[in-house]
């Protein structure tokens, strides 16, 4: 379910000082349309500078979603934002990224984003996973497999971010060609196997119009993608049509039903193949 969003007035005055400590007063504030999980979300200047801030109760049931952006930050140079400060006081957690220009990703066929997002998805399938406490994308899946051997295929050391919606995808038109894209919103980071985040990247890519196989062969330029066995893969999407079905049903917006749609004919695609 999503949070409900408040503006960055509503804030106690405490929490609003100790923003103001980092940017100086500010100029604008421009607050954010996109995202579910944060009841604070702005772009704001000041006299020094351009943030992202997100933000969440200390005390709301998501917010480990904050410690888990926080934590894993400092391992994400050329793969996200840098975090430049954090303010945990007045009984909120709030979070400063460094403002990225750009625009979300267009998943469209044809979209020239595409091979941005392949290029920096390459860069993350080569990231080891930091020392770090997160959850294991086996465990993860461990309710929605269709065989409890299935889980085999998902292990792995690699440092995975799970969200692949557009929306948390920036592609900066003005940056170098292949180093143009950026993931925003960690809250889902996990320890697993490299291909994954490819997977995930097929569903989307299904609902944005691809058809399987051709939201397959954008997976494919991905190297780690080859080093899936063929029926892990298929396990994958099984686990996934169930993810998305319970989310679907849970909560049966227009974007969860269109998930929900993908998955299950990426999965359909798999086993008839």
């Amino acid at each position: 379910m999503a949070t409900t969003r408040i503006g960055l007035d509503r804030l106690p005055s405490a929490a609003r000082a100790a923003v103001v400590a980092h940017t100086g007063p500010l100029l604008t504030v421009e607050e954010a349309a996109e995202g579910f999980n944060s009841e604070i979300a702005a772009r704001v200047t000041s006299a020094t500078g351009t943030w992202h801030i997100k933000g969440l109760r200390t005390d709301h049931p998501r917010a480990w979603t904050q410690r888990r952006e926080a934590t894993v930050a400092p391992f994400l140079t050329g793969l996200a934002p840098a975090l430049r400060w954090r303010v945990e006081t007045a009984g909120w957690d709030l979070l400063g990224f460094e403002a990225l220009g750009g625009h979300h990703a267009d998943y469209s066929p044809g979209s020239p984003d595409l091979p941005e997002v392949a290029a920096l998805l390459c860069r993350l399938s080569e990231t080891s996973c930091p020392g770090i406490e997160l959850r294991h994308a086996e465990q993860r899946l461990e309710h929605y497999a269709a065989h409890p051997d299935d889980l085999r295929f998902f292990s792995g050391t690699h440092l995975l971010h799970t969200d692949l919606n557009n929306a948390n995808v920036l592609v900066d038109g003005h940056a170098p060609q292949g180093d143009r894209a950026r993931l925003v919103d960690w809250a889902w980071a996990t320890r697993g196997a490299a291909w994954l985040d490819a997977g995930y990247w097929i569903i989307w890519l299904i609902a944005a119009g691809h058809t399987p196989a051709s939201a397959e062969e954008w997976a494919a330029k991905i190297p780690a993608w080859h080093t899936a066995a063929a029926e892990g893969i298929t396990a994958f999407a099984a686990a996934n049509a169930n993810v998305w079905a319970e989310i679907s049903t849970a909560d049966p917006d227009p974007w969860t039903l269109r998930l929900a749609t993908a998955a299950t004919t990426w999965h359909a695609h798999r086993r008839a193949g």
